[in-house]
């Protein structure tokens, strides 16, 4: 904190001074008495007091102790005369007023300790009406977050205690309040604008914590200063100023921003809650919607309307089981730190992100939640093209996951359309099940439409059948035995072998056996089994039984 130099010449204590330079607009922040050598005990903007005791040598003593106050910054040297020094050379005047340092003579008879006392007072008092200021200025921004006002009003008051133009972005850069900031220094700092933007280090003068923390940025001829707004350790966006100088950087308005700073993260970390509180409402309204068979009563339809649904829409459901890629070791170091460092937060924001984007796209309405692992999607479609649609749909959303998230995949069910309204359980349902029964035979492909999946449900309907059961157990025992034993996969080998048409070749090439190995394989399945792969029945009980055991499997 400091005062002008105006506001000390005109205490009391030095109506007998005599100033020898132009008075110019210096601010001071200590005064001290100090003799040669100056060394490094005078600090920037001190009021410098001295006897010219070490002087005494000559005007080159003289002229050598101004040049070490002039390096030190200082604002003000009041030498008192009449017992080492009785005048000032004109050359000391025209050196200390070259450099912009105030040079003024005292009469000897004036005590150093009254002038300290006065100053050090007008020093106290200003600082005290300062630290007021401050405090208001504090109490204003504060009451601006918790009466609800933004970020805009923010800037206003920053802007208007500072008259430095001033700019709040979030986290994602994105520009949310501005005052008088130039907008192309924002988009140079953001990469819009192709144009060098350089870091330089910051020399502030004066001790406030702050400046430890601005960075400062050249962009071309125009310099401006960055802020980063924290919450928890968490960065919530940034706060950047352009002032004219560095020197309007004083202590007050380093004190506002600071309070700005706060302030700012005070509204982050309240809209991040109320965001937070609608993302709870909304992914609780949907999970009821689709898990639970009820009426659409006109109040639900209500509630659906305060969070942003439309349910008078026609809608499918699409059912997404999220999956590290087997292959994901396989990926490029950056790919894979990118899918180690996404956490299931920021996974989930940019699948959903990429949903709205894909409906937006489309001209789709789409409602999402997420539940365990799996996301949950009603998509809005007409019933002549309702395939075509989530065909197209999920495309722009796989196409822009391989970018965000390289190191995913995800398997979608897909229900089928119903005529009429609110069919949000059934669809649910029939989503689910396409995914339950598609997750096993992806190969290929991610996605299975519930129409595709009659034969298997017809096979699960026969599952449950005890004597079916019976004869599934009979069949396999000694084979699933035999692979869990030895480490083996010949169910495997069987499925590959019957959807080559049981071609030898093929089955052979499919998964990279000697054609002997393979054949070695299947004699172990029908001395296993007791069937022969050369008969239309056997091979046929054989299919049965695997798909009928396999989709046992995908139920528990």
């Amino acid at each position: 904190m400091s005062v002008h130099v105006r506001e000390v010449l005109q205490l009391p204590i030095l109506d007998r001074a005599k100033l020898h330079t132009k008075l110019v607009p210096n601010q001071v922040e200590w005064i001290s008495v100090i003799e040669s050598p100056v060394e490094n005990f005078v600090r920037n903007n001190e009021f410098v007091l001295s006897t010219g005791v070490g002087c005494t040598g000559g005007v080159e003593d003289l002229e050598g102790y101004v040049k070490d106050v002039i390096r030190s910054h200082a604002s003000v040297l009041a030498i008192a005369t009449g017992r080492h020094i009785y005048n000032i050379p004109d050359r000391v005047v025209k050196l200390a007023e070259e450099h912009n340092l105030i040079l003024m003579e005292i009469p000897w008879e004036v005590r150093f300790g009254d002038i300290l006392h006065e100053v050090f007072q007008l020093i106290n008092l200003n600082k005290e009406e300062e630290k007021k200021r401050a405090e208001s200025i504090r109490q204003e921004l504060t009451n601006c977050v918790l009466n609800g006002k933004g970020l805009q009003e923010i800037t206003e008051i920053v802007y208007q205690s500072t008259q430095i133009p001033i700019a709040i972005s979030d986290h994602n850069k994105q520009v949310r309040a501005n005052q008088d900031f130039d907008r192309y220094l924002i988009d140079a700092l953001n990469g819009v604008e192709e144009i060098t933007c350089t870091l330089e280090s910051l020399v502030l003068q004066g001790d406030h914590p702050l400046a430890h923390y601005m960075e400062k940025y050249k962009i071309g001829e125009e310099v401006c200063y960055q802020l980063t707004i924290l919450s928890n350790y968490k960065k919530q966006g940034y706060l950047l100023v352009q002032p004219h100088t560095e020197s309007e950087l004083d202590w007050m308005a380093l004190t506002i921003l600071d309070h700005a700073l706060t302030a700012c993260a005070l509204y982050f970390v309240k809209e991040n809650a109320i965001e937070m509180t609608e993302i709870r409402l909304k992914d609780n309204f949907l999970l009821e919607l689709a898990k639970t068979e009820r009426e659409i009563a006109p109040s639900l339809l209500s509630k659906a309307q305060l969070l942003g649904y439309d349910l008078d829409r026609d809608y499918i459901c699409l059912m997404g089981q999220i999956h590290q890629k087997p292959n994901s070791n396989d990926s490029t170091p950056a790919e894979t730190s990118t899918y180690q460092s996404t956490s299931i937060q920021s996974r989930n924001y940019y699948i959903q992100k990429e949903v709205t984007f894909a409906g937006g796209l489309l001209q789709r309405e789409t409602m999402t939640t997420f539940d365990e692992g799996e996301v949950i999607i009603y998509l809005e479609v007409d019933q002549k093209t309702y395939s075509e649609t989530a065909r197209q749909f999920l495309d722009l959303i796989e196409r822009r996951l391989d970018e965000l998230l390289p190191g995913i995949i995800v398997l979608w069910g897909i229900s089928s359309f119903k005529e009429g309204q609110y069919h949000f359980h059934s669809t649910y349902q029939e989503a689910k099940t396409a995914l339950t029964m598609g997750g096993e035979k992806h190969e290929g492909r991610n996605r299975t439409f519930f129409n595709d999946t009659r034969m298997n449900r017809l096979l699960m309907v026969l599952s449950h059948e005890e004597e079916v059961a019976s004869i599934v157990d009979q069949t396999l025992e000694k084979l699933v035995e035999y692979d869990a034993k030895r480490q083996t996969d010949l169910i495997h080998t069987f499925i590959v072998y019957n959807k080559y048409n049981s071609n030898v070749s093929q089955t052979a090439r499919a998964l990279n056996l000697h054609r002997q190995s393979l054949l070695h394989r299947l004699r172990n399945i029908e001395q296993l089994t007791g069937l022969s792969l050369l008969d239309a029945d056997d091979l046929f009980l054989l299919e049965l039984s695997v798909r009928l055991w396999m989709l046992k499997r995908i139920e528990k």
